[in-house]
């Protein structure tokens, strides 16, 4: 099974966060969590010691297939089931409509609850699976420019069997399930799969500029966002001949709000953590949320927040950092920036495969 089937959750959870359609969510969304949360609920097991895996996936990594307890599935998963025990407890009838009754939403709580998440001690990073981080590396020193992408110069048998990340997988969980996550194990976990990313996917750059962000490596960020955003206007993989690549000018968008602009709603409130690099001297953006607009502006020393539609009477809860705000229409409110957290988990690229530096934002 792919786990890309997780974006459904992803969907519906954030397309009713974002506008609080109700409606939607008890007569469209609900069945969908629900038939998803079956899903997850069968393809699972628990163990002798009461921990649920998921077997036999494909994580966002297609140079490893068929794995056990991929991270980015299970945390994906988690959510889902979660999710759909919340919905189908504010929507008791429709939930009966569908069969669903207590001892099923018990049964998606229970292995929510008790969703295994690989971690490897000896390392102190996650491997992206069970038992990733004990394959043998790839023989990045040996494998010649020419060679890239791997996938058309080494057979998947070998790709399989080694530690080598076509596409950012375990850095993608640390996106969407952030909350799972401390800080240094951000840290140490894209420190450990910066260099052995060799992004041979162009949906790999964005997720990789959102984390390095997070984690502060902030010109390593811009030059993933430059990547990302001029993948066909450079025709940097070399087959823009074949197709344009829509998905990777969208990451170029999550990317710079995303990873820029810190934006995330793990715990359902917007919250934002924007941090610049050296040669971007101002970000701006605005979203909708829940009919009204805020704009966000970030500069090298301080965020500055403002409604840009509503009454004299609308309000906009939201996170800087660690600070609870309220933002009313015509009255913006600015917070500091703070400063980087030291020391920052150097990291490194496999041999060749560093992205082009970021020279110059027309570069």
């Amino acid at each position: 099974m792919y786990s890309d089937q997780t974006g459904g959750l992803r969907g519906v959870r954030r397309y009713v966060l974002v506008t609080d359609d109700r409606r939607f969510e008890r007569e469209t969304g609900l069945e969908l969590l629900v038939e998803t949360a079956r899903l997850w609920r069968s393809l699972g097991h628990h163990d002798h010691d009461g921990e649920f895996h998921i077997d036999g996936v494909t994580g966002p990594d297609e140079y490893s297939a068929l794995a056990d307890d991929n991270v980015y599935t299970n945390l994906m998963a988690q959510r889902n089931l979660s999710a759909a025990a919340d919905a189908a407890n504010r929507y008791p009838e429709e939930a009966r409509g569908l069969g669903v009754d207590d001892e099923e939403t018990a049964a998606w709580r229970d292995a929510a609850a008790t969703m295994h998440i690989p971690y490897d001690g000896r390392l102190g990073v996650h491997p992206q699976s069970h038992n990733f981080t004990n394959y043998d590396e790839w023989d990045f020193e040996a494998t010649k420019p020419d060679d890239y992408p791997l996938l058309l110069s080494a057979s998947y048998f070998d790709l399989y069997r080694k530690q080598v990340v076509k596409q950012a997988d375990l850095v993608l969980a640390m996106h969407w399930r952030g909350d799972a996550f401390t800080p240094e194990q951000k840290a140490r976990n894209f420190a450990y799969y910066e260099r052995l990313t060799v992004r041979d996917s162009s949906l790999s750059a964005c997720t990789q500029a959102i984390i390095a962000t997070e984690v502060g490596h902030l010109e390593l960020a811009h030059d993933y966002i430059g990547e990302a955003a001029l993948m066909d206007v450079r025709d940097l993989a070399h087959n823009t001949r074949d197709g344009v690549h829509l998905a990777s000018l969208a990451g170029a968008w999550l990317a710079v709000v995303a990873g820029l602009g810190g934006l995330r709603d793990h715990d359902e409130v917007l919250a934002f953590a924007p941090r610049l690099p050296e040669r971007i001297s101002r970000l701006r953006f605005s979203i909708l949320w829940r009919g009204l607009r805020l704009q966000v502006t970030a500069g090298p020393g301080d965020a500055t927040y403002a409604l840009r539609n509503g009454d004299g009477t609308a309000r906009m809860r939201l996170r800087h950092y660690d600070e609870v705000l309220t933002v009313a229409t015509g009255s913006p409110v600015t917070r500091p920036i703070p400063p980087l957290p030291s020391p920052i988990e150097p990291v490194t690229q496999p041999p060749g495969r560093s992205p082009r530096r970021r020279t110059h934002l027309s570069d």
